[in-house]
This record gives C-alpha cells, sequence and structure tokens, in this order.
C-alpha cells in the first residue's frame, strides 16, 4: 500500500489546527468537531499516519481544512505576507546598494577583526580600497555596487553547507536526548566531527537508531562525499532558476524549474503540498495557502543561500529576491525565515562584518512584532547570556518543543542565530552548536555551516577533517549538478553575483 506522505487530508489537518492556534485563529469548534468524529492526531514524525483514514473522515478533513483557511487571524496586521505591507513594518528596512552611499559614511556595520576559534584558522579581513589593488577609493557619496564574494569564500559557504548538513543527518528527527546520548557513547561530545555507530552500546541504538534514509551514507565511517539532501538540492534549483531567469524571476519561474527539474518524490512538507497544487492548476501565490498547514515551516529558508550569495552587501534585494522565491510554498514567519536568512548571507558576503552585525541586520527584514523576530531576538539574548549552550538549547525546548513541530521555522531559526551568536561565527563551534540543539538537525547544520563558512573566507580555513570525506563531490537528482564539485558550483554563483 502506498501511503504519499505530507498531503493526505487526514494528515494535514493536525497540522493545520496547531497552525491556526499559532497564527492568532480560533480552531477549538472545528478541532472538536474533528475529534467528535474519531479523527487522528496529526503524525509526531512521519509524513502520514499507518494506515488511511476512511472515505467519511477523509472527505470531513477536506471540509474542515477550507473552514480553517476561511478563519480570521488576530495576528493578521502583524505579520503579513505580502512584501509591501512587511517593509511598511520593518522601521530600519535596509537601503539597496543603488542607494547607499560609499563606504567612509559612518554606517552603522563595522569590519570584524580576524579570530582564532574553535574551527581553525581564520583568514585576515580583506582590505579594502586601495590596499587591496581593487583600483581608485570610493568617493564618498557615490553610490557603488559592493563587490562579489570571491570564489574561494563561495566555495567555503558551499562546503559549509555540505558540511553542516552531513554532521546533522544522521541524527535527523531524534529527540534531543537521544543526540546527547549517542554522541556522549563515542566521546564526541561537544561534537568534534561526524556521528559514528562505532562504539555506541547496541541497546542505546535500538532504543534511537540513526536516521533510516541517512546512516548509510552519513555516518563517518560511510561517508563517500556529499549524498543527495533537499538542503543541497534547493540552493541548487535556485542556481537554475537565475541562469533562467535573472535577478527579476518570479515565483511562476521558480514553479517552473521546479516542474522541469525537481522529481516530486524529493519534496516534502510545504514544498510537496506547493506541488500537489501546482500539478492541481493552483497558481502562486495560492500554492503557497491551500491546503498547506506546512507554511510557517523550514523549507523556504533552506533555499535563502543563493539569495544572499548573489547579492552581496545588499541585503533588501537578497531579502526581496528571497521573498519571491519563499511565496510559492510558505506565508507569514515561513517567508521572513528565509528573508532573514538571506540578508545575514548577503551581508556576510562582503566580508567586511562579523556574525552580529549580519544577524542585526537580518533582522532588519523581518517584521519586528512577528513571532519569529521575537524568538530570534530572545535566542540572542540567550546566547549573550549563558556560557554553556546546553543551557541555551534547553531553555529553546522549554518555550518551543510542546507547541511547534520539529520543523517549524521559528524555533529553528532560533536556534540557528542562538548558535551563531554563542560560536561568534566560528566554523566548528556553529555546526556543532546548531547539530546539538535537535530539532531540523541537517537544515539547521546546513544553514549555520554556510554562514560561518562564508564568514570563513576560504575552503583552507575550514578544517580538513570536515571538508575532506566530502571529495569535493555532490550527489543530487536537481538538473546536470550530479557529481559537480564544490569549487565549480562556486564559480557559478560567482558569475551570477557579477551578473548586471
Amino acid at each position: 500500500m502506498l501511503r504519499l506522505t505530507w498531503v493526505q487530508p487526514e494528515d494535514l489537518i493536525g497540522h493545520e489546527l496547531r497552525q491556526a492556534s499559532q497564527d492568532g485563529r480560533e480552531p477549538s469548534a472545528v478541532a472538536a468537531r474533528w475529534h467528535a468524529a474519531g479523527g487522528p492526531e496529526a503524525p509526531l514524525h512521519a509524513g502520514a499516519s499507518p494506515e488511511p483514514a476512511s472515505p467519511y473522515l477523509r472527505l470531513l478533513a477536506t471540509d474542515l481544512l477550507d473552514e480553517l483557511a476561511d478563519l480570521p487571524s488576530a495576528l493578521a496586521d502583524d505579520e503579513p505576507t505580502d512584501l509591501t505591507r512587511i517593509k511598511s513594518l520593518c522601521p530600519d528596512w535596509p537601503v539597496t546598494a543603488g542607494d547607499r552611499p560609499a563606504r567612509g559614511d559612518g554606517g552603522p556595520l563595522t569590519r570584524a577583526e580576524p579570530r582564532a576559534g574553535e574551527g581553525g584558522r581564520r583568514e585576515s579581513p580583506r582590505p579594502s580600497g586601495a590596499e587591496s589593488g581593487a583600483g581608485t577609493p570610493r568617493t564618498p557619496g557615490r553610490a557603488t555596487r559592493p563587490r562579489p564574494a570571491s570564489p574561494a569564500a563561495l566555495e567555503a559557504a558551499w562546503l559549509g553547507r555540505a558540511v553542516g548538513c552531513l554532521l546533522g543527518k544522521p541524527v535527523e528527527k531524534l529527540p534531543l536526548t537521544a543526540i546527547r546520548q549517542l554522541a556522549r557513547a563515542t566521546g564526541n561530545w561537544p561534537l568534534t566531527t561526524y556521528f559514528t555507530a562505532h562504539g555506541v552500546p547496541d541497546d542505546l541504538l535500538t532504543r534511537h537508531p540513526w536516521n533510516r534514509r541517512s546512516a548509510t551514507t552519513s555516518l563517518a565511517e560511510n561517508i563517500d562525499g556529499m549524498p543527495e539532501d533537499d538542503d543541497l538540492n534547493y540552493p541548487l534549483l535556485n542556481l537554475l532558476v537565475l541562469q533562467r531567469h535573472g535577478r527579476a524571476f518570479t515565483p511562476t519561474d521558480v514553479a517552473r524549474v521546479w516542474l522541469d527539474e525537481l522529481p516530486a518524490g524529493r519534496t516534502f512538507t510545504a514544498e510537496r503540498v506547493a506541488y500537489r497544487n501546482l500539478l492541481s492548476g493552483l497558481e502562486p501565490p495560492l500554492t503557497a495557502r491551500h491546503h498547506n498547514p506546512f507554511r510557517e515551516w523550514i523549507g523556504a529558508l533552506i533555499r535563502a543561500d543563493v539569495h544572499g550569495w548573489t547579492n552581496p552587501g545588499d541585503p533588501a534585494a537578497a531579502a526581496e529576491q528571497a521573498h519571491r522565491d519563499a511565496t510559492l510554498t510558505h506565508t507569514a514567519n515561513g517567508v521572513y525565515a528565509a528573508m532573514f536568512t538571506a540578508a545575514v548571507i548577503a551581508t556576510a558576503a562582503t566580508g567586511d562584518h562579523d556574525v552580529h552585525a549580519c544577524l542585526r541586520t537580518g533582522l532588519t527584514v523581518v517584521p519586528p512584532r512577528s513571532r519569529l523576530a521575537r524568538a530570534v531576538h530572545r535566542a540572542i539574548r540567550l546566547a549573550h547570556e549563558h556560557t554553556d549552550f546546553d543551557t541555551v538549547v534547553d531553555v529553546l525546548h522549554s518555550t518551543y518543543a510542546a507547541t511547534h513541530h520539529w520543523v517549524h521555522a521559528v524555533p529553528n531559526t532560533a536556534l540557528i542565530a542562538a548558535a551563531l551568536t554563542h560560536a561568534d561565527g566560528d566554523f566548528t563551534g556553529s555546526i556543532r552548536r546548531a547539530v546539538s540543539g535537535g530539532w531540523d538537525t541537517d537544515s539547521n547544520g546546513a544553514t549555520a555551516g554556510s554562514i560561518a563558512g562564508l564568514l570563513a573566507g576560504s575552503p583552507r580555513a575550514l578544517p580538513e577533517r570536515w571538508t575532506a570525506p566530502l571529495k569535493n563531490r555532490l550527489a543530487t537528482s536537481v538538473g546536470d549538478f550530479h557529481g559537480t564539485g564544490f569549487d565549480t558550483l562556486a564559480h557559478l554563483t560567482h558569475l551570477e553575483a557579477t551578473r548586471p
């Protein structure tokens, strides 16, 4: 029997009831009708319940999904999805590159100082102006386009994304206690290398088996290049979007690339629902809203890197690009998570700012009264207040674990921000904190690794124990990228970053 995950009405309704309670709707009457009819709760981890519902329950679930969509939200004014309304709520929305005065005008962001840290050596910051041999110094007041990140920095970002993802893959979906126990059983806590099954007691593995899709490719003893993962597939797809449609792409352009290049079976949660909606004849942005209870989950965030990499020093443009991409599948906080990430990366791509300045800039494109903004602010504050990162994680879990799915964008974005803050942007420190915090471990590790790798500035600044097992080789089902090296991906990204 085929139980297609993430699209069955009887499985969606439980998630939509939870989503409604989070986004300011009042779903109690609908929930009572569903439970009175014998409807189950949403699956905790899987994308589908073990057995199909009766025809009556399936029809009821479909009707109730429509009723829930019509309920008014008390948070609508503070959490819009429309870009114009988002910008109207952001008092510090960054200026675009074409409007920004030249450096030296007393702007709020400052150049980061080199740091030695947990992840190995960091290169000195890139000199500016005449010191770098870049040509004539900039004239104050003249609008200039920021220089793109170097191919070396982009390669470090691609590698960092892959390394962080690979570190988190074996423990994806596992509870926090299991991650800590499995790592400690092999003396790998705090995490200093990839997870391994060698030395883990059999009874512990029986209680907490590795992620079944990833154990054969992502444990230290099994790694042979970077295995396929949606956290790498989506950046590849966005590279194709830019190659084919340029910076002015639309959500419809993104949809076309997906239908041409992305196998439906390699989509999950919000992306699978949107894909289904496209095939049903719906168009963006309805694809993000129709029977899509995952529209505030992490899927849009994991697609945001390319938008930041190709808009160095222009967080506004990066955020706007991420918005057009995200609204194919997501709304409100799911979109904000992508915009935040793109703006952080665009700021990091100049090589001029430390991680804290990058995170501050990322928050300028998020409505300040949104749930995501509040969560990220709190996570950063916790990271500054506690020297032990496990304490930060425990507080975040006590706040969100009971009410949010482990893939929801709000707690996961908060965890990423906390990890980067606590590690001061150091590569190893960032990825190990992001993964050790649980929830969507591979996605969080990937985003933290991308940002920290970009800040490191070169593949040589990333420890070889992390990068060597990848063998400069990526597996994917997207386009013609299977087997591509990270140096090649960096070159292709650099071409898009320098395209007029």
